[in-house]
């Protein structure tokens, strides 16, 4: 048999490695920011066109290139990093395994101009799919400019996986900024098209967090400090009260180096343990500060992955910090001596304990979640039966109720089937007991109010019709970066649910409108769908007019420990079983099941 192992050309080795590497313009935008600052830049600027698909721009005023090290820069595994094994445990570059300018120039058309502050002139090296084109000396300022134009040009199926232009735009956004914090002694530009979104000047920590989110901040920060033997923690939190309902706003640094970390993450958040509203997320901007020999870099291609030899210890170090820096601003939670913690915890957790039995014990009991539901009613009920949507064209005066918004009154068949002999009363704030033929039918009354919201958006969405309820007065709200590009990209979608905004500044909306079905401040109902709607994308592969769905039917549906009337209890049984799947809310629990009258007849020995 002949030989089937072949080295794979260089060209085609370096487009595998950009898989891995540059995954979107926002992928070259890191890596090319990294060595700018890597090569000692003061002074970065950052062109981008039809967000970085067809041109990123970087010019620095590093040290630049030497004509051999500018052709060498361009090979796979080439760098001026480290030089033996050894050299990965004292790193404090951002760069080190000399794949970045290779793989960009692989899956791009690359042009690098480049002069070192002793020589007259530079050099210029132009490339395309990894092939060198042109290289000329030319005459170019101090440092480096690069030019990555038309990426993705010669693999058509990666261009076409790229998002539109306001998600790869939030990305590059995201991925400057964070270069822009782990440095405030260099001073950094973004322009794209003709517009300048960020031009930031060398400053302290403080005032550069000020110039990349705006003036709001520069009264939400608390700073933190801490040094010990092993880590120096410094930065800032925010004031608890300014947290947002959406992530995004959260960066930690290893050596100047921006990490995802949940472990970490987690310890900050617990630094905050007392002091947050649940589903909200608090600003922070931590550095960590660690002798290089107690930290792995080398975990992953892009670098944002770093392992600790005694995670532990840093946690505890950092969750410390955090507390510290809260107490010293006077925003930790006091200390409550009115009661007795350890009993109130036994009474509450033997309580929940005893209703989980409950409620287990009559689940299985049931055994059935009611599938044929419509048995359930009157025959003649169910045969006249009306949808609330059907009720709400015929009377539209009781729409925005202050708690369901069902949008309507009940008819006489909807009378009889809600009437008091059917539903009973509300349990524990939290369910609605009804009767039916065959026992008592126990509703989830968050779970029903998703179904029969979820069904309402999905129709809306589709025919592009959801009602709005117009402020009296518009309010401006800001965002950040990432949250604003996201509501530009779903405008359309987000208009057919009833929003109503208008673009009102770089990152701010002018919200003039909501869902009539939305309750709360504007700003808070948008972050809340908008981080619903992240948690949806990561934990689900679903499409988008689904996701926001399910987000906003989950932010907007009733909550537990609300009480309800006895004509919203009623309006919302009507509404769950003319839904398009009564049994089930929109993540799958179920919405109600039956405890059944034989089953009790058993539980007092009697048939």
């Amino acid at each position: 048999m002949p030989d089937i192992i072949h080295l794979l050309p260089d060209s085609i080795a370096n487009q595998i490695a950009a898989g891995e590497v540059v995954q979107r313009p926002a992928s070259a935008v890191k890596e090319l920011l990294e060595n700018s600052l890597d090569a000692g830049a003061k002074k970065i600027q950052l062109i981008i066109r039809d967000a970085g698909k067809q041109l990123i721009q970087i010019i620095d005023d590093g040290a630049g290139m030497s004509e051999t090290d500018a052709r060498m820069s361009l090979e796979r595994h080439a760098t001026s990093k480290i030089k033996d094994a050894e050299d990965l445990f004292k790193l404090r570059t951002m760069g080190f395994r000399g794949e970045a300018l290779a793989s960009i120039a692989a899956v791009s058309q690359l042009e690098l101009r480049t002069r070192q502050h002793h020589q007259e002139l530079g050099t210029l090296i132009a490339v395309e799919a990894s092939e060198i084109k042109k290289q000329e000396p030319i005459s170019c300022p101090v440092g480096t400019s690069i030019q990555v134009k038309n990426l993705f040009y010669n693999i058509p199926a990666r261009r076409n996986f790229l998002k539109g232009n306001p998600v790869e735009m939030k990305h590059i956004v995201d991925a400057f900024v964070q270069q822009s914090l782990a440095r405030t002694d260099v001073a950094f530009m973004l322009v794209h098209g003709d517009e300048v979104l960020f031009d930031v000047a060398v400053s302290k920590l403080s005032q550069r967090i000020v110039n990349l989110f705006g003036k709001n901040y520069q009264e939400q920060l608390a700073t933190c400090q801490m040094e010990t033997d092993l880590v120096k923690i410094t930065g800032y939190v925010g004031r608890p009260e300014s947290a947002k309902r959406t992530r995004g706003e959260q960066f930690l640094f290893v050596n100047n180096r921006f990490i995802r970390n949940n472990y970490m993450h987690h310890a900050i958040m617990n630094g905050f343990e007392g002091l947050l509203p649940d589903g909200s997320f608090p600003f922070y901007t931590l550095f960590i500060d660690i002798d290089p020999k107690h930290i792995d870099v080398n975990v992953h291609p892009t670098k944002t992955e770093i392992k600790f030899d005694d995670e532990r210890s840093v946690y505890a170090y950092l969750r410390a910090a955090v507390k510290q820096g809260l107490g010293k601003h006077n925003l930790a939670p006091s200390l409550d001596f009115a009661g007795d913690v350890n009993l109130t915890g036994k009474i509450s957790g033997t309580a929940q304990q005893s209703h989980t039995d409950f409620y287990n014990e009559f689940k299985s009991a049931s055994g059935r979640k009611a599938e044929n539901w419509e048995s359930l009613f009157d025959k003649n009920a169910t045969e006249n039966f009306q949808s609330p949507s059907d009720v709400m064209h015929r009377d539209g005066n009781q729409a925005r109720s202050e708690v369901i918004r069902l949008e309507s009154s009940i008819n006489k068949e909807q009378d009889r089937i809600a009437s008091p002999g059917k539903v009973l009363f509300q349990l524990q704030q939290k369910f609605i007991v009804r009767e039916v033929s065959n026992g008592l039918m126990i509703i989830h009354q968050q779970a029903a109010h998703e179904r029969v919201l979820y069904d309402k958006f999905i129709k809306n969405l589709s025919q592009s019709n959801g009602a709005s309820q117009q402020s009296l007065f518009p309010q401006t709200a800001e965002f950040s970066s990432s949250d604003f590009s996201l509501l530009l990209e779903l405008e359309k979608e987000l208009h057919a649910l009833g929003f109503r905004f208008e673009v009102f500044g770089k990152t701010a909306m002018l919200i003039q409108g909501l869902p009539i079905e939305a309750v709360g401040q504007e700003k808070a109902v948008l972050e809340g769908l908008l981080e619903q709607f992240k948690q949806n994308k990561t934990n689900l592969q679903i499409p988008v007019q689904e996701n926001l769905a399910r987000a906003l039917a989950k932010r907007a549906a009733i909550k537990n420990g609300q009480q309800l009337s006895p004509e919203q209890m009623s309006g919302l049984v009507a509404g769950l079983f003319s839904s398009s799947n009564p049994s089930f809310s929109p993540d799958g629990s179920t919405t109600f099941f039956i405890f059944e009258t034989s089953k009790m007849d058993e539980y007092f020995g009697r048939s």
